[in-house]
């Protein structure tokens, strides 16, 4: 029995460049974001909220973050019958609001990004931007 799994972890350059395309997606866009990134246990690797990103989204981005992290999937492939009673009892640390995607490199989960203060499209299109340094690099 193995004692010791060998595991990817994003470096400190990738989340600032993931950081730095998400504000240039969001710009584009018109509209100011908070996008927070964790690694894949949920701890904090960076985070940003732009000026005129809604102060309280930098919650619901880090919660989007380390739920996407969590589960290794999108936040709204929670089911909707069950998004209030997960959020109930984890109070609070799990959410379905569009807008988390896991982080993956070479079929590995590595982290999650949350991104929040948009509409739901708009916070997954800010996540993919920023998703897309990975594939480029």
């Amino acid at each position: 029995m193995a004692h010791t799994v060998q595991t990817l972890a994003l470096t400190h350059s990738a989340v600032l460049d993931m950081l730095s395309a998400g504000v240039a997606k969001a710009q584009t866009m018109g509209q100011p974001q908070c996008i927070v990134i964790v690694d894949a246990s949920g701890e904090m690797l960076g985070q940003i909220r732009m000026t005129g990103a809604k102060y309280l989204s930098m919650k619901s981005a880090r919660t989007k973050a380390r739920t996407a992290a969590s589960i290794g999937a999108a936040t709204d492939a929670i089911p909707e019958a069950v998004g209030l009673y997960i959020a109930a009892a984890t109070d609070g640390a799990v959410t379905r609001l569009g807008g988390g995607l896991p982080i993956m490199v070479d079929g590995a989960l590595v982290g999650g990004i949350g991104v929040g203060s948009g509409s739901a499209e708009q916070d997954v299109e800010v996540a993919s931007a920023a998703l897309a340094v990975l594939q480029s690099g």
